[in-house]
């Protein structure tokens, strides 16, 4: 081993020993400090997992949707604007979409209500394949019994639950309930030939904006939503909540700004006294300012990872618990599934930079005034 290592090695396990001597108050700042970089780090993990979700989810998603405008508001459209989407060159699909929402009054929750594009998923008339937060609204499983919707006291249709989606789809599929195409028209009483919108696909992504331009000039009474239009409101709506969770954590904050503060204006009696004697037996400024640079770091760094390996197996071992119905917004029914593990680096790293190195920055002033000063001076 190097001198220069021996050294560190040394000034290390000193400066272990100091911290024990004062455990109470360093236990105290290790304690608040893990608690700021929890809640921020766990807001950060979960808006990436979360967001990474959505960005799966969303490569499935058409590149074009189509919805008819009636005074500002969605309206239903015709099938026959299809035809006019098809005749553009670079579209290689059209299709009209029926779906909706429903307020069930026996849960108090939304439902999303639609006819699958796939035939494979296609319920048989009469049934329906829901998602699995409706059993928990509802408080049992359709194993005992059928799924009852009404849309108005005195109107009640009858549904067999032919399959039920499992938690692994549950952050598209929590709240869904998926009907045939007569069962959906009937139901919400829409009219043979009208869609809620049309789903385009497109040979090339480059061509989006070409096709829409030319889609407005057929269509001038259209809204045309890309995919990436929906990409950025989901980035900006995680970002939003993310913001909002890191703003409540204001307080914890400021208690680690009133700690950073306090360290950076001074040493404590015993510690000025600490000091005097290392100086008296021999010790020279640079050795009590590394010692003392070593203290900040190991308590520093201590309560990052603490901080951050407990805000990762809360995100990804409990789902987040105490913080998902912010982060994921205000609902009767919440997904219940499993998250990814997805950690940012760039956001990780910035949280080091905005706790970690201003805390250990802050103890060099006090520090180097003190290891400058006459022991003798220093000790009276």
């Amino acid at each position: 081993m190097t001198p220069f290592l021996r050294r560190q090695r040394a000034l290390a396990d000193y400066t272990l020993a100091a911290l024990a001597r004062r455990r109470g108050k360093n236990l105290a700042l290790v304690v608040i400090f893990s608690v700021i970089v929890f809640v921020v780090a766990s807001a950060m993990l979960f808006s990436a997992a979360l967001q990474r979700e959505a960005d799966l989810v969303l490569a499935e998603a058409p590149e074009l949707i189509v919805q008819q405008l009636v005074l500002g508001r969605q309206d239903l459209i015709a099938e026959t604007e299809i035809a006019k989407l098809t005749a553009i060159r670079g579209v290689t699909a059209a299709k009209g979409r029926l779906w909706g929402y429903f307020y069930d009054r026996i849960s108090g929750a939304n439902y999303t209500v639609m006819v699958p594009d796939d035939p494979a998923m296609m319920p048989e008339p009469g049934t329906v394949a829901v998602g699995e937060g409706i059993p928990r609204a509802r408080g049992f499983t359709f194993a005992q019994a059928p799924l009852f919707l009404s849309r108005w006291p005195g109107e009640l249709q009858k549904f067999a639950v032919a399959r039920t989606f499992d938690s692994d789809s549950a952050l598209v599929s929590s709240d869904l309930v998926l009907m045939a195409e007569s069962d959906f028209r009937r139901f919400f009483e829409v009219p043979p030939g009208v869609y809620t919108d049309i789903a385009v696909s497109i040979r090339n992504p480059r061509e989006i904006a070409t096709i829409v331009e030319k889609a407005t000039r057929a269509m001038p009474a259209a809204r045309f939503v890309t995919r990436d239009d929906i990409a950025r409101t989901y980035q900006k709506l995680f970002s939003w909540r993310e913001g909002l969770l890191v703003a409540l954590a204001g307080a914890a904050i400021l208690a680690f700004a009133i700690f950073a503060a306090e360290k950076a204006s001074g040493l404590s009696a015993e510690e000025a006294r600490e000091i005097g004697v290392l100086k008296a037996i021999g010790w020279d400024s640079s050795d009590v300012i590394a010692m003392k640079l070593w203290e900040g770091a190991l308590i520093a760094i201590g309560a990052f990872l603490i901080g951050t390996v407990a805000a990762y197996l809360h995100v990804f071992g409990t789902g987040a618990a105490l913080f998902a119905p912010v982060l994921k917004g205000w609902s009767v029914i919440y997904p219940d599934f499993r998250l990814a593990p997805q950690i940012d680096g760039m956001q990780l790293t910035a949280l080091f930079l905005i706790t970690v190195v201003p805390y250990v920055a802050a103890t060099l002033v006090p520090i180097w005034r003190a290891a400058s000063a006459d022991p003798d001076q220093i000790m009276r």
